[in-house]
């Protein structure tokens, strides 16, 4: 990755990001010498052909070269990859598909649908946590689903080994607006400030904790508005700090490439590549994809603890220090790091949806909200309850 744009703090400021330097990165060309297994490049895009290249993810030394190859399209070169005839046979994805309708359908009568990151509400459906709920709808269709070595391999290519699959399905109907021009999770679901907040080095290892992957449920041409995707854009060190940015979203839909996808195709992309679903504007077509978000073994802690009882035990100690000045109000922020959670995931979507952001409340956030308001521990305990019945599965 470029150098460019880092302080000497090591942290990025968004103000100091350099259009031309990004623009630099993007104008760079696919070397087809770095992508041998691949069918052909579209618009800098290795593409490969599944149906021939399935069989060598059988052999152990063939399938460690395929993962290398993809790992380094996905770290260093355009960032993006796309499986063609990811599944052999498509009948599980349309068994998948009816579920899925069934389960919008049933959602939307309970609750208007689920909220969405980057797209105006009403413009899509959104079924969070698709994962679990196609297992628990019809577990024969899920074993036939995810009994796929492509996807396998591409999740361990970037990841490696011991992965945790999550999935969440985006439906976007004829008419459906497109979404902002984003980076992913992790750095990307946060806010500019808090993302300000991460030393330069985290922002750089942000994008090896998870994978950004999608299965197409349906052909998918471009007016469908399949992904929008900017190849290279994930080698732009300040990204998290530059994406919020309108010239380079400018930028980025001027440059922005689409790839048409068929049924059973599955794409992957680093989840630095700036990108953004794509405008419906075909009349007849409800473009269905399942959107993978794989993680990282490695972003677990060791031991598990009970913050929420810390929280309830800690509180009215921090409130009498607070509403006393006993203690440093950047001393008191510390002993709340130390104690409540600090980070909105994993959560239960459905009902802690990101509406009005990019993330729910933190434990940490609620602890400092209710100091600052005054609450009683009663009305914390409270709020607590509210908080971790919303994070239940």
């Amino acid at each position: 990755m470029n150098d460019l744009i880092d302080t000497d703090a090591g942290y990025f400021d968004s103000a100091a990001c350099d259009l031309h330097a990004f623009t630099a990165i993007i104008e760079q060309s696919a070397d087809p010498s770095t992508v041998p297994h691949a069918h052909v490049i579209q618009h800098n895009v290795p593409i490969y052909d599944m149906s021939q290249l399935r069989p060598s993810l059988e052999d152990r030394t063939k399938r460690r070269s395929i993962m290398a190859e993809w790992a380094r399209s996905l770290r260093s070169g355009a960032g993006a990859l796309v499986l063609r005839n990811a599944y052999a046979d498509t009948a599980a994805i349309d068994e998948a598909t009816a579920i899925f309708d069934k389960i919008i359908a049933a959602e939307k009568r309970a609750s208007g649908g689920g909220g969405d990151h980057f797209a105006a509400a009403g413009s899509n459906d959104r079924i969070w946590n698709s994962l679990q709920k196609l297992c628990e709808e019809a577990p024969e269709v899920f074993l036939r689903y995810f009994a796929n070595t492509s996807v396998a391999a591409a999740c361990e290519a970037w990841l490696g080994p011991n992965y945790q699959m999550t999935a969440q399905i985006n439906l976007v109907h004829p008419g459906g607006t497109a979404q902002q021009a984003h980076r992913d999770y992790h750095l990307g679901f946060q806010t500019a400030e808090v993302s300000a907040e991460y030393p330069a080095h985290v922002h750089d290892l942000s994008p090896a904790l998870t994978l950004q992957g999608a299965v197409a449920h349906c052909d998918m041409p471009v007016e469908s508005g399949p992904t929008k995707l900017l190849p290279f854009s994930q080698l732009y060190r300040a990204g998290y700090a530059a994406w919020r940015r309108d010239d380079f979203r400018e930028v980025f839909e001027k440059r922005c490439i689409q790839l048409p996808l068929a049924k059973g195709d599955a794409l992957f992309f680093n989840p630095a590549l700036f990108h953004a679903a794509g405008a419906n504007t075909s009349t007849d077509i409800h473009r269905m994809a399942n959107l993978l978000q794989v993680s990282s073994a490695f972003g677990r802690a060791m031991e598990t603890v009970d913050r929420d009882k810390m929280c309830r035990l800690l509180y009215p100690h921090a409130l009498t220090a607070h509403q006393e000045s006993a203690v440093a109000a950047s001393d008191l922020k510390a002993a709340i790091a130390a104690c409540a959670e600090g980070y909105s995931f994993p959560t239960n979507l459905d009902r802690d949806p990101p509406k009005g952001g990019l993330a729910p409340e933190t434990q940490q956030m609620l602890f400092v909200r209710a100091l600052a308001e005054g609450l009683s521990l009663r009305e914390f305990e409270a709020a607590l309850d509210v908080m971790r019945i919303k994070r239940l599965p």
